[in-house]
């Protein structure tokens, strides 16, 4: 009789403690609804030089408003039918309720590489290292980005219509006075779909997961629906 009182008590301490961390996973993540849409431009310059242009407002707070506005854009070199080389730069405008907002400047240097055509699709990736100031601190964030992405065409839709997929990881390097802790950054997934438009320009739609890793242990998580417009020419 004592053995199986005892046995209860340690399944119920057990169950208890379970629920606790349950609970305090729960409360250590937060969580949002979001949109962002990206209009982007690119093209030849003149030879294998090359450019892009960005403009990206991103609607947060369960998309009650803008919750940031990225501006970026590079000049890059093709080295290769595969390969191209970009300098870059990026500002970034957090709007603060009742406050100032806060400012961020970004350079950059990005990779992008075709990796081929497995099964059918197209695979390819995109690395990029920033350097980040911003308003708010006096320090140089260096942080690390890399993304592997693959498209498949469907069935039936002369190529106008793909299966998409993307992954990027995000690694700061270094700890800075305005909040970035070296490590693990943020990890973004996608899935959705790259509609072919005029020309040969292009819309993605669908689902991308942000989680962000922040200070005290605890974790962002925001749920975004995604549509990305890229003019061609």
């Amino acid at each position: 009789m004592k053995e199986r009182m005892s046995f209860r008590l340690a399944i119920t301490a057990a169950a208890l403690a379970l629920t606790g961390f349950a609970a305090d996973a729960r409360a250590a993540t937060s969580e949002d609804e979001q949109a962002w849409i990206n209009l982007t431009a690119t093209g030849p310059i003149s030879g294998d030089i090359v450019y892009f242009a960005e403009f990206q407002p991103r609607i947060g707070d369960g998309l009650s408003r803008v919750d940031t506005l990225l501006l970026r854009g590079g000049v890059g070199v093709k080295l290769s039918p595969e390969v191209t080389l970009y300098q870059g730069y990026a500002h970034v405008i957090t709007p603060v309720e009742g406050g100032r907002d806060v400012n961020e400047e970004r350079s950059f240097q990005q990779l992008n590489l075709a990796l081929g055509k497995p099964l059918g699709g197209e695979l390819s990736s995109r690395t990029r290292l920033e350097q980040r100031w911003r308003s708010d601190g006096r320090d140089v964030g260096w942080r690390l980005r890399e993304m592997i992405r693959y498209e498949h065409p469907l069935a039936n839709t002369e190529d106008r219509l793909s299966a998409l997929v993307y992954a990027e990881g995000f690694a700061a390097l270094n700890d800075t006075d305005w909040g970035a802790r070296g490590g693990f950054d943020q990890l973004r997934s996608f899935i959705g779909a790259e509609v072919g438009l005029s020309g040969s320009s292009t819309m993605e739609i669908g689902y991308l997961n942000q989680t962000i890793n922040q200070t005290g242990g605890r974790t962002r998580m925001n749920h975004v629906a995604s549509v990305s417009l890229s003019y061609r020419h």
